[in-house]
């Protein structure tokens, strides 16, 4: 492997066939998304759009989970310090936009629960291959934030504001079945099934050609740079909200394996 990866110690970097990056969330609990391994998922995308050797990019979880979503402990960091939000809110917002602007299409391999900055990664990416069981949850509003990350700039687009609206405000859990049949993910297949069929699509993308596939990508992905001030806004507003009193209440939740008590009387 290059040594342009060496700066994203937290990642894991592999090359299973021609022309194909494996990029492999690899971390305790479930892949959790520590504040490093944020901070790299950042800034990953423009030195993968600068390396002549990848041709397609394929993004998966180590074990048994794509990703459980952001640790306990960078979540208080953020509710504790305006400049940890900031930071974070920025690397937020260069996740999406690196997924979005990169020059090669992007598979995502899903299985297990799929939560957080993970989820945002693997719902922004161009081709989503989910495996049945999967369990896709974006928790922000069970966390006491509004949903930012990425939901905004997406999820209407994939499965229309209905059921965007529904899963995004309820935090309910999607399957993988459930995600395709709704037209949140592109492809639902058996679990054992997922990493090989992604890694074909992959390897099929990487095959083709670069230019007519990147300009396709490019074209489409138009239709999200038209939202991009409903991103901001959703992305403005989870921050505040985690500089608020409901995160803490969450968080402690969360920990406490309880259901949350929120302020009920701020407003809006």
């Amino acid at each position: 492997m290059s040594d342009r990866y060496g700066e994203f110690p937290s990642l894991t970097f592999e090359r299973p066939a021609p022309g194909v990056l494996r990029l492999v969330l690899d971390a305790p609990n479930l892949n959790a998304v520590s504040s490093r391994m944020h901070t790299e998922l950042a800034d990953v995308w423009a030195v993968i759009d600068r390396d002549t050797d990848t041709r397609a990019v394929l993004v998966q979880g180590a074990g048994k989970a794509f990703s459980a979503g952001g640790t306990f402990d960078s979540i208080e960091d953020m509710s504790r310090d305006y400049a940890v939000r900031a930071r974070v809110m920025r690397e937020a917002r260069d996740m999406v936009y690196g997924v979005l602007d990169l020059s090669k299409p992007v598979v995502a391999a899903i299985h297990g629960p799929a939560v957080g900055a993970g989820l945002a990664v693997g719902m922004m990416a161009d081709i989503s291959i989910v495996g049945r069981r999967a369990k896709i949850v974006d928790g922000h509003t069970r966390l006491g934030v509004a949903a930012g990350d990425h939901a905004a700039i997406c999820w209407p687009l994939l499965c229309g504001m209905a059921k965007a609206k529904y899963y995004l405000l309820t935090c309910e859990v999607l399957t993988g079945e459930e995600a395709e049949r709704i037209g949140l993910v592109s492809r639902c297949v058996d679990d054992e099934d997922v990493h090989a069929e992604a890694l074909r699509v992959a390897t099929s993308l990487a095959a083709g050609s670069a230019s007519a596939i990147g300009w396709t990508k490019r074209s489409l992905n138009h239709w999200y740079r038209t939202a991009s001030p409903i991103f901001e806004s959703s992305l403005g507003l989870e921050f505040f909200g985690f500089g608020g009193p409901d995160v803490l209440e969450g968080l402690a939740s969360h920990r406490e394996k309880r259901s949350p008590e929120f302020t009920a009387d701020i407003p809006l």
